[in-house]
């Protein structure tokens, strides 16, 4: 980032006074000669019985002190320190990034290039990409996903081969690279407290029995005007849309105590980060084919 004129000039004064002052306070308080040194002189400090000696500093300790001014002042014109000067090198952390950069890319484009051009069914078998697959998973997306790829509450576990948006190469690799932001609309509102628990009944009645007959049929209508349109009229979901799967008794938020109708009721959102401003399009793809041979022997 380039500083106003003003603030460079400022800089670079404060610098150069500060290596003056420091050279002059250095020069000034070292020309005690041996000659003029008198045995048991004192500043004239004294604190709790102990003096302050006025004695001269020892050469190499002045000679260490000037070294590092003489550092400083090749330092500043070789490299950036003062304002808006960019030294005789033009270095920049940068540019710097840029060519450590360029080494580590071509390293890695050699060594993905045994596997790299495979389609993702037949790279799972090879067992270098899956083990930089291995590594990627853990640096991105272990946090949220854990370290086995089982999920969470509000995470997916993606070693089931249950999927939201669908568990294909080219779907895994758009979700990672794109991201996904999944929205469950509130319907408390629109069904009120008692449509809520009916709903909620009939939902629950796709993978579990006993509930109530009577808000299981009043769930039904109530379903098919709320909710057919995302989940499918047999409520098992839609994966363009990410509208999850209602009848297989696999929860991404789960329905324990009561938040089946939190979430019907108010509304639930998530939102899976795209990875493209982190990971280049070959590493992304290794990562996605990681991810596939979790559920895909």
């Amino acid at each position: 980032m380039v500083m106003s004129s003003g603030w460079s000039i400022w800089i670079i004064v404060i610098v150069a006074l500060h290596i003056v002052g420091y050279s002059w306070l250095l020069f000034s308080t070292s020309k005690m000669k041996e000659e003029d040194h008198k045995e048991g002189d004192t500043t004239g400090h004294e604190w709790d019985g102990i003096k302050e000696y006025n004695n001269p500093l020892p050469k190499w300790w002045l000679y260490m002190f000037i070294l590092t001014i003489v550092f400083s002042v090749v330092y500043l014109i070789l490299y950036p320190g003062m304002g808006n000067y960019k030294g005789i090198l033009n270095w920049t952390q940068e540019g710097a990034w840029a060519e450590e950069n360029a080494v580590v890319l071509k390293k890695r484009s050699e060594l993905f290039s045994t596997f790299i051009n495979k389609p993702i069914p037949e790279m799972i078998k090879d067992t270098k990409a899956m083990e930089i697959g291995e590594r990627l998973f853990a640096n991105h997306c272990s946090s949220c996903h854990g370290s086995d790829a089982q999920g969470a509450i509000g995470f997916p576990n993606l070693a089931d081969n249950d999927w939201l948006y669908g568990g294909e190469p080219a779907i895994i690799v758009k979700s990672i690279s794109a991201g996904r932001n999944g929205v469950m609309p509130p319907w408390g509102a629109a069904l009120g407290d008692q449509g809520v628990k009916q709903v909620a009944a009939y939902v629950r009645s796709f993978s579990e029995q006993g509930q109530d007959a009577e808000l299981v049929t009043e769930g039904q209508a109530k379903f098919g005007m709320f909710c057919v349109a995302c989940h499918g009229a047999d409520g098992k979901g839609n994966p363009m849309l990410g509208a999850p799967n209602l009848a297989d008794n696999i929860w991404l938020h789960s329905y324990d105590s009561g938040l089946l109708e939190t979430v019907i009721s108010k509304g639930i959102s998530g939102k899976m980060p795209k990875h493209s401003e982190l990971l280049d399009d070959n590493s992304i793809k290794v990562l996605a084919a990681y991810v596939y041979s979790l559920s895909n022997e």
